[in-house]
């Protein structure tokens, strides 16, 4: 399954990524009122324009129908590790880097994605031909690729059966290649990332991601970015820190 790297420093994993679907998580009385368990079933028709039509237009917002937005158009962020963007992959253009970071065995542990390069293609080509709750992503610093991201619906996620999601809800999957290891990016790329998408998808108020519990140094990195601890919850192949970035408290934390 993919992960979540959140390469804060050397000796990180750099491939934590979304694992199976979360163990049960008691709903706190402030999610469960609005929470939305909308599991990964059939969209009905014209749910994704709903969905985006109630959030006020901005520059990169969604278009109607679009369930994470126009990635493409939403610029680069300004980091203090240089400038950072997000470019939707294409799969001819793209599959050789990704698989190589895929093949490294650090990466290969988590996202299970090592072999031959059809694995990797079949894994962007399920998103790149879906209904656009998942778009995966290089992440350019300074116009070099070091980093690879998946934007993807957690309330239209199998995730969504085992936490109280919220409409909206937006995960964030990432490792960090090897050209970008060992330079503490971490929490300082999450933070970015975030950040576009909270501006970006006006009617997203939480991010969400899910490192492995044991890779104490990534969960620093989440909390680092502003990301809050809520829960340990059981996976198949792992036992997991549910992180959530809360819209409204983006700027205390």
């Amino acid at each position: 399954m993919p992960p979540t790297d959140a390469s804060a420093g050397p000796g990180l994993d750099p491939a934590l990524g979304p694992g199976p679907a979360l163990g049960p998580d008691p709903a706190s009385p402030e999610d469960s009122e609005d929470s939305e368990d909308t599991l990964a079933l059939r969209l009905p028709d014209g749910f994704g324009a709903l969905g985006d039509a109630a959030a006020p237009a901005g520059p990169g917002s969604a278009p109607a129908g679009e369930l994470v937005g126009d990635v493409a158009a939403w610029g680069p962020a300004a980091t203090p590790v240089g400038l950072f963007r997000l470019l939707p992959v294409c799969v001819e253009r793209d599959l050789s880097l990704i698989h190589r970071w895929m093949s490294d065995p650090v990466v290969a542990a988590f996202w299970e994605l090592a072999g031959p390069p059809v694995a990797t293609a079949n894994h962007l080509r399920s998103q790149l031909d879906g209904d656009g709750r998942s778009v995966p992503c290089l992440g350019l610093l300074d116009g070099t690729p070091m980093s690879y991201w998946e934007l993807y619906r957690a309330d239209l996620d199998p995730l969504a059966r085992h936490y109280p999601s919220r409409l909206q809800d937006t995960g964030i999957h990432l490792l960090i290649g090897a050209e970008g290891r060992g330079r503490g990016l971490g929490s300082v790329l999450i933070r970015a990332v975030s950040d576009l998408v909270l501006n970006r998808r006006p009617a997203c108020s939480r991010v969400v991601a899910e490192p492995d519990l044991r890779n104490t140094p990534s969960v620093a990195a989440f909390l680092n970015a502003g990301f809050r601890f809520a829960a340990e919850v059981d996976l198949p192949d792992k036992r997991a820190a549910l992180m959530l970035r809360d819209r409204s408290l983006r700027d205390v934390l």
